[in-house]
């Protein structure tokens, strides 16, 4: 007994104050408000932790890995992982909404909005995977350029053979100390997250309570169901019976930081942790957990597929059809996979919704709403997403027996 309680003791400790934190922001805004600084040091000390944690993690894997042609095994394996479970979960929320229509009966004025500036795709393409300055690399907004940036750095140093082994073998000694330093950082994150979650129900409190009540419920509900259902899914899959408890005994701590902070990249240090703890093998977990961060979120295909269901019902059209459901899914995948790595790529997903299916302008006044309201459950589902897809991307490159290595 004492056993199990040292080793569930943090994530537990976690959710009750997460718990106090509900309730201090539904009975004390004011109280709830005024501890948000205390909130805020904890996000900042995980955001400022992000871009040196992604940097030595990706480079010390990639520099460190004897066979370079292993990278290029990960990677296959990496995005079709990802592109099939996106998929999946699009599936998953078009039924849903088909089942209940979260819109029926809502009563939603749509102010006239400006005309919607022109995007040119290929320039936000290219803004997606480089920056114009080294120095834009160390901001937390650039993710993607700095992954790429970082997988080149490893692969040169790994292909100097024996003259890179010495910056390899730094690399992955300053990578164990970032990870240090996420544990020291974990220490506050009970106290920050209590903070932080006091503050955000105080303002969005009352909005879960009113018009789009429904679409909560209902993203929340369609959550739970595919976290526990296909999620339990992917870790049989990729690890038996063990791999089950394995996953449920490590995702309450990524689980509670996601739905605290509302940010895949704040989840991920606990989530580099939690796929340590899983058995994940590090150049896996090190190598497709950050660009899963950007590149692999079930929450964000499924919130798409809501917002077009959504949409389709405000302004009275009809929501179905082979042609309809496939562009939708199409769109959702794209939020998932493309567009949530191009800088403002929320927009632009919006944008592209609003565009094919010629809403309104002022629809954007709907889909932004519907993405407050969602943002916490559909984190925690893109950052579990990712440990769940992890030991997926783990089983098809390790072999079936990696849980018993």
């Amino acid at each position: 007994m004492k056993i199990i309680l040292k080793k569930y003791l943090f994530p537990i400790t976690v959710l009750i104050a997460i718990v106090i934190g509900t309730f201090i922001g539904i009975y004390a805004p004011n109280f709830a408000k005024a501890i948000k600084p205390f909130g805020d040091i904890f996000l900042n000390l995980m955001f400022t932790i992000v871009v040196p944690l992604v940097f030595v993690t990706i480079a010390s894997s990639i520099a460190n890995m004897v066979n370079i042609r292993r990278l290029g095994k990960i990677m296959g394996r990496m995005f079709s992982v990802f592109f099939v479970t996106c998929a999946i979960s699009a599936v998953v929320m078009l039924i849903a909404t088909i089942i209940y229509d979260p819109a029926v009966g809502t009563n939603i004025t749509v102010e006239a909005g400006e005309a919607v500036e022109a995007t040119n795709i290929g320039e936000k393409i290219v803004a997606a995977l480089t920056v114009t300055d080294f120095s834009e690399l160390l901001s937390r907004s650039n993710m993607l350029p700095l992954i790429v940036f970082t997988i080149l750095v490893g692969i040169g140093i790994s292909t100097l053979g024996e003259k890179g082994k010495k910056l390899a073998e730094m690399l992955s000694i300053a990578s164990q100390a970032m990870m240090k330093v996420v544990k020291y950082i974990m220490y506050y994150a009970p106290f920050g997250l209590c903070a932080y979650f006091a503050s955000l129900v105080s303002v969005f409190g009352a909005a879960l309570l009113e018009g789009y009540i429904k679409a909560f419920i209902l993203y929340t509900v369609v959550g739970i169901i595919y976290f526990l259902v296909f999620y339990t899914i992917y870790a049989y899959v990729a690890g038996g019976i063990k791999g089950i408890k394995l996953f449920y005994k490590n995702v309450l701590t990524p689980t509670a930081t996601a739905l605290a902070t509302q940010s895949s990249l704040a989840s991920l240090p606990s989530n580099l942790e939690a796929a340590k703890n899983i058995g994940v093998r590090e150049d896996v977990r090190e190598v497709c957990l950050p660009i899963g961060t950007t590149m692999n979120m079930h929450g964000s295909v499924m919130g798409a597929i809501l917002k077009i269901a959504f949409l389709f019902t405000v302004f009275g059209e009809s929501f179905g059809g082979i042609g309809t459901f496939a562009i939708a899914i199409l769109i959702a995948i794209l939020s998932g996979m493309v567009m949530s790595g191009i800088p403002g790529g929320g927009l632009i997903g919006e944008m592209l919704i609003v565009s094919l299916y010629n809403f309104p302008v002022g629809a954007f006044a709907i889909i932004a709403t519907i993405g407050i309201v969602i943002d916490a459950p559909a984190t925690a589902v893109n950052v579990v997403g990712n440990t769940a897809t992890s030991m997926l991307i783990n089983r098809f490159t390790e072999g079936k027996n990696w849980v018993k290595k």
